[in-house]
Parts: structure tokens; sequence; C-alpha cells
């Protein structure tokens, strides 16, 4: 036997918003939006960010970024890493058959723990890795406790 169900109009509506927001989140509109920013000189480096026992790590992707053109900056808890990747030749638009990598300025925050000592900040960069390790404050580190 078959269940009658009212219907709604606004269950309808939910449901034709959902199946559209998949639309624009697939990879065809996605690309087209990256294509965008590439023209208006924006990107934004790939960023792995983690906790170690005793350090938090950044690292991010930088190929082809030259070192001197990076920048880390640490103000009211907040990390700052920003740069300019420049193109690298002198190729006229007409001759490209496609264009993927991207050039400009970059700049990416992240905020840490207000009591982190910047002087203790270490950053290298190496075969277009830059890696940044920020030592976590004294009191966020675990800390085991003796029993007597």
């Amino acid at each position: 036997m078959m269940n009658l169900v009212r219907w709604n109009p606004w269950r309808e509506m939910t449901s034709m918003h959902n199946q559209l927001n998949l639309m624009f989140d697939s990879p065809v509109f996605r690309s087209h939006r990256a294509d965008e920013d590439v023209s208006f000189g924006l990107w934004n480096p790939a960023v792995d960010l983690y906790e170690k026992d005793d350090s938090f790590l950044i690292t991010a992707e930088l190929a082809g970024v030259d070192k001197d053109k990076i920048s880390i900056d640490l103000k009211d808890g907040v990390l700052t890493l920003s740069g300019e990747r420049s193109d690298d030749g002198e190729v006229k638009e007409d001759s490209y058959y496609r264009r993927e990598r991207t050039y400009g300025k970059f700049r990416r925050a992240f905020s840490l723990p207000a009591d982190v000592d910047s002087e203790k900040i270490k950053a290298e960069f190496k075969d277009g890795v830059l890696q940044i390790e920020v030592p976590k404050p004294e009191e966020r580190k675990p800390k085991q406790i003796t029993i007597h």
C-alpha cells in the first residue's frame, strides 16, 4: 500500500538549491573561476598546516618563486606569508595552446597563539618548498605531572 505525502513547494526549492550548489562546485565552474583569478594576477600557493608536539609547521609550495621575493611577517598573532612569482618568459598570448601556471602576487595569513615568540620561528626554502616552524609557547606544550 502506498502512503500519501503532502506536497511541500519549499522542499522542492531546497532540493533545487542543493542541486545548483553542486553544479557550481563542479570542476567545470571552479576552473573557470580560477582562470579569472589568473587573468587578474591572483593566486594562492598550496599550503599544509599541521601540529607537532612542540611546534606548528606550515609548508607552502612555491615552485618558481625567488627566495628574495618571499616575505614572512608576524603581527598581532597573525603570520602572513606573501610574495610574488614573476612570469618567466615573453611568449605572446596568441602562441599559447594552454596556460595553467599562475603568476603574480600572493598572500596567505594564519592565526597563531598570541604568545608565540617571533625570535624562535624558523623558515627554510628548498626545492620550491617553504617550511616554517613555529615553536609552541611553553604553557601550550603538554606537561607531565609527577605524582608524589
